[in-house]
């Protein structure tokens, strides 16, 4: 049985996410006092606020911090030393993924719960190279991400299923880290000149780039690589 076939959303009776929730405060895994200690990071207020609220009525799960933009969660996690790091992926400032393979080198200790609207199988691969221990869509039921907490939490895996086998089927980006940035320097219009300037290249060098890239993504032109590109989670 996969990982995500072991440990991914499902249903969950209010007795059984009781159950579950005992389990894990026994356990403790380095919880203070049975609390799991939460850090949260999420660019709409409204929204951040919402889980927060809604994690805190669990009687195990402590939201200790809550940060609104990505270049934040490094400092923030150093700070109040969660067990669990939530984290969004896109976010002003740094993603949620780069912030994640931060963590994993300065505060091991500290697990990566990815929550995000978008179900990428690219930013899946992503978050794993990074170091999370899970990947969750925004659709599901609270209760289901306060399970998928306490599984992490005990140091199992939890992933979306149905994210999971869309990315084994599309495979690794075909774009390299270099093409990659060329994609992300021109994702705002910027002319060929500006993105020479601005990495430290050649113009000839990244026409050389942005025509690989083009050619990977099956797209016309730069702008629709970069949707591509977005869409499938390589950049």
């Amino acid at each position: 049985m996969t990982d995500a076939e072991e440990s991914g959303p499902r249903t969950t009776s209010p007795g059984t996410a009781r159950a579950e929730r005992d389990e894990g405060a026994a356990q403790g895994d380095g919880a203070a006092a049975g609390r799991i200690r939460v850090l949260l990071a999420e660019d709409q207020g409204m929204m951040r606020g919402a889980l927060a609220l809604l994690l805190g009525l669990e009687d195990d799960i402590e939201v200790v911090a809550q940060v609104g933009a990505g270049d934040r969660i490094v400092a923030e996690a150093l700070a109040v030393r969660p067990d669990i790091a939530l984290l969004d992926i896109e976010l002003p400032g740094r993603s949620g993924l780069d912030a994640a393979a931060e963590l994993r080198e300065r505060l091991p200790s500290c697990r990566v719960l990815i929550l995000t609207t978008f179900g990428r199988p690219g930013y899946l691969r992503r978050a794993m190279e990074a170091g999370a221990a899970g990947f969750l869509v925004k659709d599901g039921p609270v209760e289901e991400l306060a399970v998928a907490i306490r599984k992490v939490l005990r140091g199992e895996r939890v992933i979306d299923p149905a994210l999971a086998a869309a990315a084994l089927s599309a495979g690794p980006s075909p774009l390299t880290a270099r093409e990659q940035d060329v994609l992300n320097a021109a994702a705002d219009g910027a002319t060929v000149a500006d993105i020479a300037t601005r990495l430290f290249l050649s113009e000839s060098t990244v026409r050389n780039y942005l025509s690989s890239a083009i050619g990977k993504t099956s797209t016309r032109n730069r702008m629709e690589a970069v949707r591509a590109a977005r869409q499938n989670g390589w950049l």
